[in-house]
């Protein structure tokens, strides 16, 4: 299986997911035109990541925008992640920041509360 990393844009957040050691990382802004395009290959990924995956994993999440289409996405993403974990496979799911931004922090209490798992509420200051 190979990594994935895809560079970011201005439209399009930072990816990388690494099977090796299980970090799988979510950064920066998604307000991508077709975000159908853009999520498919990632939730690809962790389908085929999730067959055999490692002891622990870890999903970050360091965004600094989330426009409606993605964050339908994410919370797919969030959704098989909590399947997962109810198939006994351990992921740590970490939720990055900015001291001031309320509504990225707001919109992961969200996501914990109406999918009903543990997240990691981590402030960058």
């Amino acid at each position: 299986m190979e990594p994935i990393y895809v560079k970011p844009t201005p439209i399009t957040p930072e990816i990388d997911f690494n099977f090796s050691t299980g970090v799988l990382k979510l950064k920066g802004r998604s307000i991508p035109e077709n975000p159908k395009d853009f999520f498919t290959n990632i939730l690809n990924w962790l389908q085929e990541y999730y067959s055999s995956p490692c002891e622990v994993s870890e999903l970050w999440f360091e965004m600094e925008y989330i426009n409606s289409g993605s964050s339908r996405y994410i919370l797919e993403i969030l959704r098989r992640i909590r399947k997962y974990q109810e198939e006994g496979k351990k992921t740590i799911v970490k939720w990055h920041y900015e001291e001031e931004d309320e509504s990225i922090l707001g919109l992961g209490e969200y996501y914990r509360d109406l999918i009903e798992m543990p997240i990691e509420f981590i402030r960058i200051i």
